[in-house]
């Protein structure tokens, strides 16, 4: 099965690395904190059969620029309306992992009238409780540890292992993901991105950032919550919160699965997808549309 090439396009004088391929209805795939668009690799040819497919590396991560500044959600969320203008991409089905997840959602607040749908993938942004290592990676002082906890040297050296085991033949998908989360953290460009990134989401006691006072809004587009039910990185009860909160939406649970479902269960994940896009309208509501609903809901809790 064909995997879709790195590309790199120059936005505001940064390079952003990012894969895109197939025909047809465009979906934007967001990975998560320490990711790259790499994490899709399984995922993105299945879509590319029918779907015109976009994965980019998030500004501070994977190949794309790493300068110094802005790493919160809303910023993410105008890169990627900029990335996507570039590309000519006008609507898609907005897929976010992890802080993808919370980037995803800040895209469908921010850009409305670009949304066609939202899928929320063991997404951040839902709930305050999050793993205590990141949680304690926020603490004053802690990006003096990061080279002495992520020495390059065990990158290079568990690359190699990592290569050798593959070669004979172990799978262990979840671990893999982890793995090179970390061994990005030895690069010091993108330890510096991830600590901005880190601190604009996270605190020492969890999640600072929630758009769970937001979920109404998220009734005007068809929206699909999956999780793990082993995710020990953010909790699955964060699931069932948000499909609680969001009329009408869609959730499935992967078990045994931990935070990265995409990557354990590839095929059923995209077969999930698919099967969504094709049995939910695309959401038609814009910038006038949202103007509405928070006027009404204003009203209502007055």
């Amino acid at each position: 099965m064909a995997r879709l090439d790195l590309r790199h396009v120059r936005i505001h004088g940064h390079d952003v690395g990012y894969r895109m391929g197939g025909e047809g209805p465009a979906i934007l795939l967001i990975h998560g904190m320490a990711g790259s668009s790499r994490t899709w690799r399984e995922v993105l040819p299945l879509l590319a059969r029918d779907y015109t497919v976009i994965a980019p590396d998030l500004l501070g991560h994977g190949e794309s620029a790493k300068p110094v500044g802005d790493y919160s959600l809303g910023a993410f969320a105008s890169g990627l309306r900029d990335f996507l203008s570039v590309l000519e991409v006008e609507r898609m089905t907005v897929v976010g992992q992890s802080l993808g997840g919370g980037v995803a959602m800040q895209l469908a607040y921010q850009h409305p009238e670009i949304c066609e749908r939202l899928v929320l993938v063991g997404s951040g942004g839902l709930g305050r409780e999050v793993s205590w290592i990141l949680r304690a990676l926020t603490m004053p002082g802690a990006e003096l540890l990061m080279p002495i906890l992520f020495p390059s040297f065990v990158g290079d050296l568990g690359n190699q292992v990592s290569r050798f085991l593959h070669r004979k033949g172990w799978r262990a998908p979840h671990l893999a993901e982890t793995w090179r989360a970390y061994v990005s953290l030895t690069e010091s460009e993108k330890r510096d991105a991830f600590m901005r990134t880190l601190r604009s989401v996270i605190d020492s006691r969890g999640q600072s950032v929630s758009a769970r006072d937001r979920l109404y809004l998220a009734a005007s587009l068809p929206t699909l919550i999956v999780w793990g039910d082993e995710d020990d990185i953010i909790p699955v009860a964060h699931a069932y919160e948000a499909h609680k909160a969001i009329p009408d939406s869609r959730l499935e649970i992967f078990e045994g699965a931990g935070h990265f479902v995409h990557v354990q269960e590839p095929q059923r994940f995209a077969e999930i997808l698919i099967d969504f896009i094709k049995t939910t309208k695309p959401g038609t509501i814009g910038s006038t549309g949202y103007r509405e609903i928070l006027r009404a809901h204003s009203r209502k809790s007055a």
